[in-house]
């Protein structure tokens, strides 16, 4: 009995050493140097893994930028410049800047401006209202306010005003990385340039029911009227689908007062535009 045991433990520790010998013999053969930049690139990123560059986390970027060899289309809206900076030290070329970016929620159906007409009694999520009904102002594009983007945000760049209703971004903590994007189930977040001295102008609705429709859910709905169009005969601005759209390109000196008392609805809305109505 002892010999049997003995012969056994023999056999497998004989097969152990061989397959260990397997296994390193190959590991040596198919060893694959990698790039020492990639920890680099990857020391200088902060580490926030939210997918704002476009990849799975910070290690995926750092890869990504090596095997690249340039930075043209990569950038880390979290590092911002100064990261981007070192990256491109790293990488031996030129950085190229980008302007900043900050999330912009499309919709100011708050309480006051859409009233309630309805009671949602269900999972307090986004996600579920939106798949369960249109929302309590019977917007069906409108923001249904029980924050699936300020859950997502990492940043804690986004809070849900209780008075309105309506999710607030907070321009100094946000980094663009588009987690609110991704989460609003009605895709009423954009992420546009910060603008110079921070002046943005914009459509503040996502609504694309007639004029009557989408006035009667909500006060401040986008018509389609056409007047922000005729007041600046700019191609940065256009209506789609009795919707209106300001690209990012729009002159917010020249246009954006303009812009924003044209608008019979005050559905669009500027920051820190000086010379409008609303300023």
């Amino acid at each position: 009995m002892n010999n049997l045991m003995l012969s056994s433990i023999l056999s497998l520790s004989g097969v152990g050493v061989l397959a260990a010998s397997i296994l390193y013999i190959a590991s040596k053969k198919f060893h694959v140097e990698e790039d020492p930049r990639i920890d680099q690139v990857e020391g200088v990123l902060p580490m926030a893994n939210c997918g704002g560059c476009g990849f799975a986390g910070c290690r995926n970027f750092a890869e990504a930028v090596v095997k690249a060899g340039k930075l043209d289309g990569l950038n880390c809206p979290v590092g911002g410049a100064e990261c981007m900076a070192q990256v491109a030290h790293i990488m031996g070329v030129d950085v190229q800047e980008t302007e900043p970016m900050v999330a912009v929620l499309r919709c100011n159906g708050s309480r006051k401006n859409a009233p309630q007409k309805t009671h949602y009694d269900g999972a307090l999520n986004c996600f579920a209202a939106h798949a369960l009904f249109a929302g309590e102002s019977g917007c069906p594009n409108g923001c249904l306010g029980l924050g699936d983007c300020a859950v997502a945000c990492s940043f804690d760049a986004i809070t849900v005003n209780p008075e309105t209703g309506l999710p607030e971004v907070d321009d100094d903590k946000c980094v663009a990385c588009g987690a609110c994007v991704t989460a609003c189930p009605r895709d009423i977040y954009e992420l546009r340039p910060k603008g110079i001295n921070s002046k943005r102008v914009y459509v503040a609705c996502m609504n694309t029911q007639k004029g009557a429709p989408a006035k009667k859910n909500c006060s401040v709905a986008c018509i389609g009227c056409m007047k922000c169009v005729k007041a600046t005969e700019s191609k940065s601005v256009s209506v789609k689908n009795f919707l209106s759209y300001i690209g990012t390109d729009v002159d917010t000196e020249s246009h954006g007062p303009q812009l924003i008392d044209c608008c019979p609805t005050s559905a669009i809305l500027g920051v820190n535009i000086e010379g409008s109505k609303n300023a």
